[in-house]
C-alpha cells in the first residue's frame, strides 16, 4: 500500500482555501461597491432633495391646474349655457307677467343680428309667453317697424330722440368699450329706453334688452348648443306682401338690388373694390342694378360706391338715416335679386322671398350665421341663398387662364 504524498495533499488544501478565500474577498468587494454606490446615490438624493421635493409638487400644481381648466371648461361649455336659458326664461317671464307695457330694445347694434336673431327671438317671445302685440314698443333705428310686424303695434325711431352723429359717437364709445354687442344694458340703453317711454306717456315700463338674446344665443355662436336650441327659440317668419318702394324713387320695373359694405367679411383693399366693380358691372350688363349705398355711416362699416357703369342707379340721395333700412327693405323686396355683402341685409333679403347672392373673402365670423341661414332657407320657403367668396373666384379665373383683379 502506497503512502499518501503528505506535500502534495497539503498543497492542495492550501490552494483550495486560498480559492476560497479569493472569492470571499472579491464576494466583499462587490457587495462594498454596492453599498459604496448606494450611498453615493443616496448622497445624490439627499442633495438634490429640494429640487426633487420642488418638482414633484410643481407636477402636483400642474395637475390640479388641468383639473381646474377641465371643470371651468365643463362649466363654460355645458353647465353655463344651459344656466343662462334658465336665466333669460325668468327675466322674459317677470316681463311678461308685469302686465304692463314691455319696451323691447333699444337695438343699436348690427342690422345682421336684428334680422336673423332680434326679431325672430322677439317673435317667439311674445308667442311663448302670452303677449299682445298692443303691450310692445319696440325701439330701434332706420325706419324699421316693418320688421317689427306681429310683435308690437308701437315704434319709437331712435333718431327721432337723438342725431345720428350723436348716434355714431355712442356706438363707437361702446365698441371701444368692447361691447359692440349689447351684452348688458348701457347707460345709453337707459336713457333711450327712458326718452322713449317719456315720449309716448308711459310710466313703469319693462324691458326686454338685446342682452338676454346675445346671452342666450352666445352658446349657439360659439359651437356649445345645436342649430334645434336656436330654432326652439326662434320663430321665423316669411315677410308677407312688403309695401313696395314708392314711385318717386324712379326704379326699373325689374331690378337687382345692390349693397356692399366694408367688414370683417370683406375688407376694404384694392383687389376687393375692383373685383366688386366688376362684379357689378357684369350684373348690370345682364339687368338695371339699384345700388343701396349711403353718404353716410353710423358704425363701422362704410358703404362700397361704384360710379360710372351703365345700367347702374343709386338710392343714395333718397336715403337718410330716419328711413334708410325700411327704403332699402322695401326696394329688396322689389327686387328680382339681392347682391351684397355676406352679413346684414343679406340675411333679410331670402326671408322676402328675393333670391340672393352674399359675398365675402373672409368667412372666420361668418360660420354660425351662415348655417343658421341656410338651415332656415331649407326649412322655409324662401328665396334661394347662395355664397360666393371672392379668393375661390380668383383662384377660378387664375386657374382658367382669364385676367385677374
Amino acid at each position: 500500500m502506497r503512502m499518501p504524498n503528505l506535500a502534495r495533499a497539503a498543497l492542495n488544501v492550501a490552494g483550495v482555501r486560498w480559492r476560497r478565500a479569493e472569492r470571499h474577498w472579491r464576494s466583499a468587494v462587490q457587495v462594498s461597491g454596492r453599498l459604496g454606490r448606494k450611498a453615493r446615490r443616496q448622497g445624490e438624493l439627499l442633495s438634490r432633495a429640494p429640487v426633487l421635493v420642488r418638482a414633484r409638487m410643481l407636477r402636483g400644481r400642474a395637475a390640479i391646474e388641468r383639473a381646474r381648466k377641465r371643470v371651468a371648461r365643463f362649466d363654460d361649455h355645458v353647465v353655463s349655457p344651459y344656466r343662462t336659458e334658465r336665466r333669460v326664461h325668468r327675466v322674459l317671464a317677470r316681463a311678461a307677467s308685469h302686465r304692463g307695457t314691455i319696451v323691447a330694445g333699444p337695438w343699436t347694434s348690427e342690422v345682421g343680428y336684428e334680422v336673423l336673431y332680434w326679431i325672430p327671438f322677439l317673435h317667439w317671445a311674445v308667442d311663448y309667453y302670452g303677449v299682445r302685440p298692443e303691450r310692445v314698443v319696440a325701439l330701434s333705428r332706420g325706419g324699421t317697424q316693418a320688421w317689427y310686424g306681429g310683435i308690437a303695434t308701437r315704434y319709437v325711431e331712435i333718431f327721432d330722440l337723438i342725431t345720428p352723429d350723436e348716434f355714431a359717437d355712442q356706438a363707437s364709445a361702446r365698441r371701444e368699450r368692447g361691447d359692440q354687442k349689447q351684452m348688458v344694458p348701457s347707460d345709453f340703453d337707459r336713457d333711450m329706453v327712458r326718452a322713449a317711454t317719456e315720449r309716448l306717456g308711459i310710466r313703469d315700463a319693462v324691458v326686454w334688452h338685446p342682452g338676454v338674446m346675445y346671452q342666450l344665443f352666445r352658446a349657439f355662436w360659439h359651437g356649445d348648443r345645436s342649430i334645434d336650441f336656436l330654432f326652439r327659440h326662434t320663430n321665423f317668419l316669411r315677410a308677407g306682401a312688403m309695401e313696395l318702394a314708392p314711385d318717386g324713387l324712379g326704379l326699373p320695373p325689374d331690378y337687382a338690388a345692390v349693397k356692399f359694405y366694408t367688414g370683417p367679411a370683406l375688407p376694404d383693399s384694392e383687389r376687393n373694390r375692383q373685383a366688386l366693380y366688376e362684379l357689378v358691372r357684369g350684373l348690370a350688363a345682364s339687368m338695371p342694378v339699384v345700388m343701396l349705398d349711403t353718404a353716410w355711416s353710423v358704425d363701422e362699416h362704410k358703404d362700397y360706391a361704384f360710379e360710372g357703369i351703365p345700367g347702374v342707379t343709386t338710392l343714395r340721395p333718397s336715403l337718410d338715416p330716419r328711413t334708410n333700412l325700411g327704403l332699402q327693405t322695401r326696394v329688396i323686396a322689389g327686387a328680382r335679386r339681392f347682391v351684397g355683402t355676406c352679413g346684414g341685409l343679406a340675411w333679410l333679403a331670402p326671408l322676402l322671398g328675393v333670391d340672393t347672392l352674399a359675398v365675402y373673402q373672409d368667412d372666420r365670423y361668418l360660420t354660425a350665421h351662415l348655417y343658421a341661414i341656410r338651415s332656415l332657407c331649407r326649412r322655409m320657403q324662401t328665396g334661394r341663398f347662395s355664397t360666393l367668396n371672392l379668393d375661390a373666384l380668383r383662384g377660378v379665373t387664375a386657374a382658367s387662364g382669364a385676367e385677374v383683379s
